[in-house]
């Protein structure tokens, strides 16, 4: 389960002085259900993500309005994102490939208990407790994806400031997020589809608002899947 907090109260309307982003996890897809590592390969929704998107679309309704959607450009954010936007009167919906999940190179497409075996060399990296270690076969280390994660939300926060605005995006990237909001905190797992809400008024200030939220999904029958949204994600 994840840690779903509501982080110094209930998150209000925008505000002249901040952007409010509220961040969201794609939904599932087969590769999630069944622990295969995505990163940037392609991988579409399965019919729980979709079901799952259209829970947290028709939350999103019912919050404060939007102005616009951006999304990684891989499928399975995309797709979440266009069902959002659907359940939220059409909104523009913007792809931005500095939104994917952390590219893990030669890992990507490997089942997780496998990859020990198939790549050793790369699953030490992956496991490495240096941040700046990167991954063979073209992968991220932690500091990169900290690194693309904060100037991605940086750039459309400051670009948005004094509207809410939806960013669909992975795992990987969301727990980057978390760091840089709450550094010495424990982010718990990031389910499909999950709900987290920043105030961003600049470069040095911002405040996580809720956290990992999942209560769209509690009488759906599609709360218990989220593979990827721990420290192995992917």
């Amino acid at each position: 389960m994840a840690d779903s907090s509501i982080i110094n109260g209930s998150h209000s309307s925008p505000h002249p002085d901040y952007a409010e982003i509220v961040v969201v996890r794609h939904g599932e897809t087969a590769w999630n259900a069944t622990g295969k590592i995505q990163g940037h390969l392609d991988v579409e929704l399965n019919e729980n993500g979709r079901q799952q998107a259209v829970a947290v679309g028709e939350r999103l309704s019912r919050e404060s309005k939007a102005t616009i959607i951006y999304s990684s450009d891989l499928q399975r954010a995309s797709e979440t994102a266009q069902i959002i936007a659907s359940k939220c009167g059409g909104l523009e919906v913007v792809k931005d490939s500095n939104l994917r999940e952390r590219h893990l190179g030669d890992l990507q497409g490997c089942d997780f208990h496998e990859m020990k075996k198939v790549h050793p060399t790369s699953y030490k990296a992956f496991m490495s407790r240096n941040e700046d270690e990167e991954i063979p076969g073209g992968g991220e280390s932690l500091v990169q994806l900290y690194d693309r994660s904060t100037s991605a939300l940086l750039r459309i926060g400051l670009k948005h400031k004094g509207e809410r605005v939806i960013v669909v995006s992975h795992g990987g990237f969301i727990r980057a997020l978390y760091k840089w909001a709450r550094p010495n905190g424990r982010p718990g797992n990031i389910l499909n589809t999950c709900v987290s809400v920043f105030h961003l008024y600049g470069e040095d200030k911002w405040t996580l608002k809720v956290w990992g939220d999942v209560s769209h999904l509690e009488k759906t029958g599609f709360l218990e899947s989220g593979f990827g949204g721990d420290r192995n994600s992917g």
